[in-house]
């Protein structure tokens, strides 16, 4: 398509923290793409308050994760409390699977001014603040912007492909005639946001009172957020007066000095967009899903997408994989959102019980997991949030299930050592990148048959994971590290003939025994000339014996 002004391969609207991740991400592959954002900066108010693991892994993916958790309240809990104040249940969890706490408070005003900041690092990426879409229209060839700043100038803009993360109200959305389905929640929440806050309990504190529920959230810097739940007969009006909120914030504990920096009521939302792209142009965060607020996961499944889809954009604008690679993004992604926003829904109903007797019943059920060491684990170390596992999309299905599978997970984080001795995350080893990766005593013939020509076409490292350096040789080509515990025997116990493929955003791709490598780099080639129908949700049969 012809355009009168400038082109570029990616054109991202919106930038909170779902367009600010994408934009880096592809801004460090080098992909040349502009950002467009209607408002003159990022925002100045406190919105989303959570970070989890699996966001700040992507963090440390686009380079700024050191900067970031200097500025958050890492690895809080949470207590559950009774109408009576009795602490009736637990969430503490310990482990660090992906190389990071679970759970992280932040402020979204520092994190994306981080963002914004770190998209200076890359001349490839223009920036357009004070600029809103107003239409576009997209054929074959690429997609064509009109757009418009705040003193009334028009430009037009071409682009190969168009992400809109405009958020709930997206006009990318909008403008392609595309439905939200779900529900929009007749309940109403009023959030009050603290600074100078006197609460200086490390943990979430909820309080399910059938009466009044409530929540209240820690925050860097003595920041807090506290949540009420308002009846069906109450007015929005009288609970955002002065007196009625002081009320609520003395009977939690906010203490009276604390600056109120934000109060504002809403109703949540459990919804997906009908499909996540057409043609050249897809959503993403917001303006593809809304998830309620009781989990802590809508900015995180936007982050989620923003890597999900980055590097398949990057792949296809470089030549590597054809354009049915992007169908896999919405294949992939959208039962995991649906799965966060039943978990969300779920934990809503423990926060709000409807009565005396249902908030009693609850309780008894969480006192009774008490005795049980794998139901209490279940609930204390959050084995209830459901990982992300793809069962058809870009990945090579293969005749392994339940625990066992390794395809379509996000590989673990460990520490490893390099034949130096420094001592490194694993991400630091793997990059951005597609990795060859086997846990082997022997690399020289772990490789040894691992010659195809996809390999090379992916840029594929070859990593070889050895349990001890003692007797360690090298094998040319491959990339050596030593493991620093049993992560990776736990993770491969089942897998030692085994080499897996990995992506750039680190889930398992394939799980290809060494005898099978010509079959596995087959099925790998045919994933990337997008002979699959991703929007159907379907992928090729399993590779048996892989």
């Amino acid at each position: 398509m012809e355009t009168p002004g400038p082109h570029y391969p990616v054109a991202i609207i919106g930038s909170g923290p779902t367009g600010l991740t994408l934009a880096n991400l592809l801004g460090q592959e080098g992909i040349g793409l502009l950002l467009v954002e209607r408002n003159a900066a990022t925002v100045t108010e406190p919105r989303a308050v959570s970070i989890d693991d699996e966001s700040l892994r992507t963090m440390q993916a686009i380079g700024l994760a050191d900067e970031i958790v200097k500025e958050i309240v890492p690895g809080y809990g949470s207590r559950y409390y009774s109408t009576g104040g009795r602490c009736f249940a637990k969430v503490e969890p310990a482990g660090r699977p992906y190389g990071y706490p679970r759970r992280n408070a932040f402020r979204q005003p520092v994190l994306e001014g981080q963002l914004r900041q770190g998209l200076r690092r890359f001349s490839n990426v223009t920036t357009l603040y004070g600029w809103s879409l107003q239409t576009f229209e997209s054929s074959g060839g690429g997609v064509l912007l009109q757009i418009r700043n705040i003193q009334g100038e028009t430009r037009a803009v071409g682009c190969d492909y168009l992400v809109g993360c405009d958020g709930a109200d997206s006009t990318v959305r909008e403008r392609l005639g595309i439905p939200m389905e779900g529900t929009t929640f007749s309940e109403r929440w009023l959030i009050i946001d603290l600074e100078n806050s006197e609460n200086k309990t490390p943990h979430t504190e909820v309080y399910c009172n059938w009466r009044r529920p409530g929540i209240t959230l820690p925050g860097p810097h003595r920041t807090r957020r506290f949540e009420f739940k308002l009846h069906p007969h109450e007015r929005d009006e009288d609970f955002l007066e002065p007196a009625t909120v002081g009320r609520l914030l003395a009977t939690h504990g906010a203490g009276p000095h604390s600056v109120i920096r934000r109060k504002v009521v809403y109703r949540f939302h459990a919804r997906l967009a009908s499909r996540w792209s057409q043609g050249r142009v897809f959503l993403a965060g917001d303006a593809a899903h809304l998830t309620p607020p009781f989990a802590g996961q809508g900015m995180n499944s936007g982050m989620r997408d923003a890597h999900n889809l980055a590097w398949k954009l990057a792949a296809v604008e470089r030549g590597r994989a054809g354009p049915g690679l992007l169908d896999s993004y919405e294949c992939e992604r959208r039962g995991h959102v649906w799965q966060m926003i039943q978990l969300a829904l779920r934990m809503g109903r423990v926060m709000s019980p409807r009565s005396r007797l249902s908030g009693l019943l609850m309780r008894s059920g969480f006192l009774a997991l008490q005795l049980c060491p794998a139901a209490r684990d279940y609930i204390t170390q959050m084995k209830y949030k459901p990982k992300p596992q793809f069962r058809s999309g870009f990945v090579v299905a293969d005749n392994r299930g339940g625990r066992k599978a390794l395809v379509g997970r996000l590989f673990p984080q460990p520490w490893v050592r390099t034949p130096s001795g420094r001592r490194m995350q694993l991400d630091q080893v793997l990059g951005n990148r597609f990795v060859l990766l086997a846990r082997t005593a022997r690399p020289d013939l772990a490789f040894a048959s691992a010659g195809q020509a996809v390999w090379e076409q992916l840029g594929a490292c070859r990593l070889a994971v050895m349990p001890a350096p003692a007797g360690a040789a090298a094998a040319p080509g491959v990339t050596t590290v030593f493991e620093e515990d049993d992560a990776f025997e736990k993770v491969l116990a089942d897998h030692a003939d085994c080499l897996l493929l990995l992506r750039p955003d680190h889930y398992v791709c394939a799980c290809i025994r060494r005898a099978e490598i010509d079959r596995g780099a087959r099925a790998v080639e045919a994933l990337l000339a997008g002979t699959w129908s991703g929007a159907a949700g379907r992928a090729p049969g399993p590779v048996r014996n892989l």
